[in-house]
């Protein structure tokens, strides 16, 4: 390549955060020995392919793999093209102006790779972002923009970077990926991190940590990772873009300081409706409720109680919603509209923080009902945390046994894992699914199928309960070999060539054809998993063929 040698540069004579040479080797060897994201051969495949008329984006939320993928990418160069590599550390207070003078400055010294992180902390950056694509990359440059701001990104490739760049998404991180990542072979794990490289924070009361500069990221100094930051994210991004003219019937809930109530208030939801009484009732915890009704109806006498009903549920409302930054409809000046739950639910959509999986009916003149889930299952379980850091402080709760403190929290906490396994499982396999074959739940006007494969190319179905349990009780698959149901099924979706149990014990085959599958084993083996292989050998035996 043409240029100068790069170690001319005077880093004295540039504006922003530029780390060169040994200095960026040094920083690049921290990350040789780690394992790589499953996405990191895109960002190699980019580094080392032909094109030079594109910039590569590499985006997603805080704790899943960005910085180290960076430092990986630059840690594999030759000792060559690390001779050539500059990394800018983005500042708020830098703007696109002075980036556009440093990279004359770095292309001219011969630097022809530059990895620019927390691109989207510069205000301008959106609305001026070709610049990157249409003159630097052009030259003959390399560059890799990284960020939290999802947002930002998004909305810069549907402008200024439209069909200009790579992008990389790192925020999903399925549990096969997590497994191999972190070396830890448990669900429940995985619902603890929540999809994300880092567990979330206990510390509710912490003024300090719940502080604007400890709550949200700073860089790789930060151990804070709440929900809120995808507000921040929405927020930045919007008032970013276009001078903050983008915010659309957004603006009156932003300005008034409402738009994290409503996002809040959709993740805090146990179905995940985008349902407009979701935004307008009085906010209330679908856990503590699911919870109470269960404790009363508990078939183990030791475990039934009516705990939960004494509890000032007023109270712990609102404590949870001191935790969460929610406001409760008294204290909200301005309506939320169903413009405002649209925009709300793209945004969240672009962020790839929910994908739809719609419920189907057994009556085939139903239309579908919008199911959300959750990409990041850490949301989830974060608020249910917080939920049982307010019971404990309820006076009333504090007058019981410890049993049965333990019994209830241990129960709200099953509860929640127990939906986010479901969640967890319908996503991961909707995502592996190919074109023929769709997934969902399959409701009736009793009792549901958690999951069904429907195989569209050969008419035929497989059905699946989901049990966040240990052992087999016939009660699990009562469904499942239910005469009616399997019939009206049949009717809409063809032959059922499979009823299974997923769940966190041993694979056994039960004498009515129900098959239990443990799910850890279920979810490493997509997204390449043949479930005619399976059932033929066990899914024990196989690896992974289509």
């Amino acid at each position: 390549m043409s240029g100068s040698s790069p170690k001319s540069i005077s880093i004295s004579g540039v504006e922003t955060d530029i780390t060169i040479g040994k200095e960026l080797a040094a920083v690049a060897q921290k990350s040789k020995a780690l394992a790589s994201r499953d996405c990191f051969e895109q960002l190699e495949m980019y580094l080392h392919g032909r094109s030079h008329d594109r910039v590569c984006l590499l985006f997603g939320l805080l704790q899943t793999g960005k910085n180290t993928m960076l430092r990986q990418a630059i840690g594999r160069m030759t000792k060559e093209d690390l001779s050539r590599i500059a990394y800018i550390k983005a500042r708020r207070t830098d703007n696109m102006a002075m980036m556009n003078r440093d990279l004359k400055k770095l292309f001219n010294a011969g630097f022809r790779y530059v990895f620019i992180d927390e691109v989207t902390l510069m205000e301008d950056f959106i609305d001026s972002a070709a610049l990157f694509s249409d003159v630097f990359a052009t030259m003959g440059m390399k560059i890799v923009l990284s960020g939290t701001d999802s947002l930002g990104f998004w909305l810069a490739m549907d402008e200024e970077l439209y069909d200009r760049a790579k992008s990389i998404h790192t925020t999903f991180i399925p549990y096969r990926e997590y497994s191999r990542l972190l070396g830890i072979d448990s669900i429940d794990e995985y619902i603890r991190y929540g999809g994300t490289l880092r567990a979330g924070e206990l510390a509710f009361d912490d003024e300090d940590v719940n502080a604007q500069d400890a709550s949200f990221r700073d860089d790789e100094s930060t151990r804070r990772y709440i929900d809120t930051a995808i507000c921040k994210n929405i927020q930045h991004s919007l008032a970013c873009y276009e001078s903050g003219g983008h915010f659309r019937h957004l603006y009156s809930l932003y300005e008034a300081g409402e738009l994290t109530s409503a996002i809040n208030r959709i993740i805090e939801d146990m179905n995940h409706r985008f349902l407009i009484s979701v935004l307008t009732d009085d906010l209330l915890s679908h856990d503590l409720r699911l919870t109470a009704a269960n404790l009363r109806k508990e078939r183990d006498p030791e475990k039934r109680t009516e705990a939960l009903d004494a509890i000032d549920t007023e109270a712990v409302t609102q404590r949870l919603m001191e935790l969460l930054d929610i406001r409760n409809k008294e204290e909200q000046s301005i309506g939320i509209t169903t413009a405002h739950i649209i925009e709300i639910k793209q945004y969240l959509t672009a962020l790839e923080l929910i994908v739809d999986c719609p419920i189907e009916s057994a009556d085939p003149g139903i239309e579908p009902v919008e199911h959300i889930l959750f990409t990041q299952p850490g949301m989830r379980y974060c608020q249910a945390q917080a939920l049982i850091h307010s019971l404990l402080k309820d006076e009333q709760f504090s007058a019981l046994s410890e049993y049965d403190k333990t019994q209830i929290t241990g129960r709200i906490l099953e509860e929640v894992r127990g939906r986010m396994m479901e969640d967890i499982v319908l996503l991961e396999t909707m995502k592996a699914a190919d074109k023929d074959h769709r997934v969902f739940k399959l409701q009736f006007e009793a009792g549901e199928f958690d999951m069904v494969i429907y195989d569209q190319k050969e008419n035929s179905c497989e059905i699946f309960e989901i049990k966040h349990s240990s052992k087999q009780v016939p009660f699990q698959y009562r469904h499942l070999v239910d005469e009616d149901k399997c019939q009206r099924t049949e009717r809409r979706f063809g032959p059922i060539h499979g009823r299974y149990i997923l769940y966190r014990g041993e694979d056994a085959q039960m004498e009515n054809g129900v098959q239990y599958w443990n799910v850890e084993n279920y979810l490493k083996a997509l997204p390449t998993l043949d479930i005619v292989q399976v059932q033929e050998i066990g899914m024990q035996s196989i690896e992974p063929t289509l």
